[in-house]
């Protein structure tokens, strides 16, 4: 059995998959007919979702100025709070990272991926008691295309260009191709409201599994079980509770004392003193974050490409995730890609600390005197430590790095993607499209290597707009290649997300580069006792 059909086999188990579902997926994946149907018929036995209970979750990231308005959500609080009242057009699978139907159950692309039809799900109902209908979606995507909205999700709708109805289809007309427009639709601020929240964007009405009982910014969040809920794979607990609990001391008490079944954002430091706690599970899943040393390749001396590969081999991988991350993270290769995404290029060698190699290329550059590099600790954390340790490992190959520790007031303004060799932090994106575009193509505000190539920028717009996949998988080793060999970026490692949970809490979803089970935490776990 392989990790797809482990993951089908653990979402039957979790109640998450019918048979007729998985039976399907599962002979797709290569499966006979009959394998499938005796897995198919051990994970159902295998434990049932139980029902009922109170789940509380403590968790990081709540202010007393967050809005009700999906559209502005911006904190992990609230990316939670949304899940738990609304759904979206389309999900991302959790192991795969592909788009799977929500209130879109399927969709059709044109040829140049420029126009998409969307089949809009019947029977169902907002909390209010009205049927979705796809006018409800349309006013949705057009409410988040107003820049007077504040939505979160507008760099995404400036790609389409139209918004229309084909009977009861929803029809999107792209400027340009875009074979991931499905994936994009999955933005956490498009959740569908009723006439698009055009009435009243606040109310939190939604089709998801729990209705808002009350809400209270920056403090806590209730929940009930919606009744009417069109899906019977989540919801499994009858209430959530959602505590604001900004302060990572707090939150450990909470879950080691069972105030709360979850907390988000647990420092690595602290993990193995957590683990003393005889009821509390670590739950660390890969993320899509990356911690970065940036280098302008068209600024003197970063522009020889010896000098840059000298650095790239003074980094000690392996010992920044130790050191840094407490060993919660993978070590990076100097793309800003992992295989936490779809199409991930697989087949690059990895780069490795060697400190001959890194005197080599030092050696050709003709570079001598230190190399100033500048950080400090709001780049990432621990950015000053890791900046040490790299200071240590170049001196092996005969590198001189000078590092100069920046005040905290004022580094996103005046140091990065203003001088030329720093240290900083990346999210990811959900797609490889996004993430190249946003900081390695050309003409990107945020591209903070200076990474200035026409023939990376034609090989990227081509990419967005291709369906073959095994094509477009062949492009995105193109350019993780030319990415990782010829430009400024140093990347030592991918951050995990690392949160805890008491051992009551069942059905846990490891979500692929996504934090809180994708933010779904509380529809899809359930309490025993």
């Amino acid at each position: 059995m392989n990790d797809f059909t482990k993951y089908l086999a653990g979402r039957v188990t979790a109640g998450g998959m019918n048979r007729r579902e998985f039976m399907g997926r599962a002979m797709a994946a290569g499966l006979t007919l009959t394998a499938a149907t005796h897995l198919f018929a051990a994970s159902a036995e295998a434990q049932e979702p139980k029902k009922g209970g109170t789940l509380k979750l403590g968790l990081e990231g709540a202010a007393a100025t967050d809005s009700k308005d999906p559209a502005k959500a911006l904190s992990q609080f609230m990316f939670v709070v949304g899940r738990c009242w609304g759904d979206m057009l389309v999900e991302s699978e959790p192991l795969t990272g592909a788009p799977v139907p929500a209130l879109a159950e399927s969709w059709e692309p044109s040829a140049d991926a420029a126009t998409w039809t969307f089949k809009i799900r019947k029977g169902v109902k907002f909390h209010n008691g009205k049927d979705l209908t796809v006018d409800d979606v349309i006013a949705t995507l057009k409410r988040h295309t107003d820049e007077k909205s504040e939505s979160g999700a507008l760099g995404v709708m400036k790609s389409i260009k139209e918004v229309k109805a084909d009977g009861e289809n929803l029809v999107l007309t792209l400027t340009e191709g875009n074979a991931d427009m499905p994936l994009l639709l999955t933005d956490y601020h498009l959740v569908i409201q009723p006439n698009g929240g055009l009435d009243d964007p606040n109310a939190m009405i939604g089709t998801g599994p729990y209705k808002v009982v009350n809400f209270e910014a920056g403090v806590r969040a209730t929940f009930e079980k919606n009744a009417e809920d069109w899906r019977s794979d989540r919801g499994h607990v009858d209430s959530v509770e959602i505590i604001a609990m900004n302060d990572a001391t707090a939150r450990i008490a909470a879950l080691s004392s069972g105030q709360v079944h979850y907390i988000n954002r647990v420092d690595p430091k602290t993990v193995s003193l957590l683990k003393r706690a005889p009821n509390v599970e670590i739950l660390n899943t890969s993320g899509r974050g990356h911690y970065v040393f940036i280098m302008h390749c068209n600024t003197a001396p970063f522009d020889n490409i010896d000098l840059r590969m000298a650095l790239k081999y003074a980094m000690d991988r392996e010992t920044m995730v130790q050191k840094i991350l407490g060993g919660y993270g993978k070590v990076g290769n100097d793309f800003p890609i992992n295989e936490t995404y779809a199409l991930f290029p697989e087949g690059i060698e990895q780069r490795a600390y060697d400190p001959d190699k890194a005197s080599f290329h030092y050696k050709k550059s003709g570079h001598s005197g230190p190399v100033l590099m500048r950080t400090s600790e709001v780049a990432f954390p621990g950015a000053v430590d890791a900046a040490v340790l790299y200071q240590d490992s170049a001196k092996k190959a005969g590198i001189n790095i000078e590092v100069k520790r920046e005040p905290g007031d004022g580094y996103w303004s005046n140091v990065w993607n203003v001088q030329p060799f720093s240290t900083s932090y990346w999210g990811g994106r959900p797609t490889q499209d996004q993430m190249y575009s946003t900081a390695y193509l050309s003409t990107a505000d945020w591209n903070d290597t200076r990474f200035l190539r026409p023939d990376f920028d034609k090989i990227l717009l081509e990419a967005r707009a291709e369906l073959d996949e095994a094509k477009r998988k062949d492009m995105y080793r193109t350019m993780a290649m030319m990415v990782r060999d010829e430009g400024g970026l140093i990347l030592p490692m991918f951050n995990d997300f690392v949160n805890a949970s008491t051992k009551q809490v069942k059905g846990y979803v490891h979500d692929i580069g996504n934090d809180m089970s994708n933010g779904f935490v509380a529809s899809r776990v359930w309490l025993e006792s």
